[in-house]
């Protein structure tokens, strides 16, 4: 089949061959050229410092490296040769079918539309993610507020209670010497702080959570 004929049909399969054998072509040169570039750098380890083995041992490398491209450039164009005749061509009769180039936009247009999906499910995981985290923080936040609240309310209580006792301890505190006196008994003085149980517990508990 002549060449408009088989780039017709590439085309509605969305195929190049030449692009293909270029980049192996690219590929194959870019292998050479690193595998001798290593070489150049390695080379002053095993010469040693010497200027003049390092400056012979380059040309050596250079002349090796010429030499093995040249035969390396012919072998890969008769390969590419080849792949353009045999493998990537038409052969005679060969009728594109009427709904290739349908099927190739129709493949395309699914592929747009699972990337997309995927840009979309991304996003929505990111999103999530990022609420999910906010909403520890608050929580965190929210604890930390109860239980400053919470600890606040159980000094005031306190205070108050402290406040109290002692002005019921400045009226009956000559009554109760004279007790203490007359019965023997040992004065001990009262701290006057009466918190319940179940005040210290719920401070623990905001602090466990």
């Amino acid at each position: 089949m002549e060449g408009s004929e088989s780039e017709a049909v590439f085309d509605a399969y969305n195929l190049n061959p030449q692009r293909f054998l270029n980049e192996v072509l690219n590929s194959v040169d870019d292998m050479v050229d690193g595998a001798f570039d290593f070489c150049m750098h390695q080379a002053p380890q095993i010469t040693g410092p010497g200027a003049d083995r390092s400056e012979e041992l380059a040309r050596g490398v250079s002349s090796l490296h010429h030499l093995t491209q040249a035969v390396l450039d012919k072998r890969m164009s008769m390969w590419e040769k080849y792949c353009l005749r045999h493998c990537f061509s038409i052969p005679d009769g060969f009728v594109l079918p009427k709904t290739a180039g349908k099927e190739s936009q129709a493949l395309h247009r699914e592929i747009n539309l699972l990337e997309m999906q995927s840009t979309a499910d991304n996003k929505y995981n990111a999103s999530v993610a990022e609420v999910q985290q906010l909403f520890k923080e608050h929580s965190v936040h929210l604890m930390f507020q109860e239980l400053v609240e919470s600890a606040s309310k159980l000094h005031q209580k306190v205070a108050a209670e402290l406040k109290s006792k002692r002005l019921g301890d400045m009226k009956q505190d000559g009554v109760w010497k004279k007790h203490c006196l007359s019965s023997g008994k040992q004065m001990v003085p009262d701290t006057g702080i009466s918190t319940s149980l179940e005040d210290i517990q719920e401070i623990e508990t905001k602090t466990k959570r």
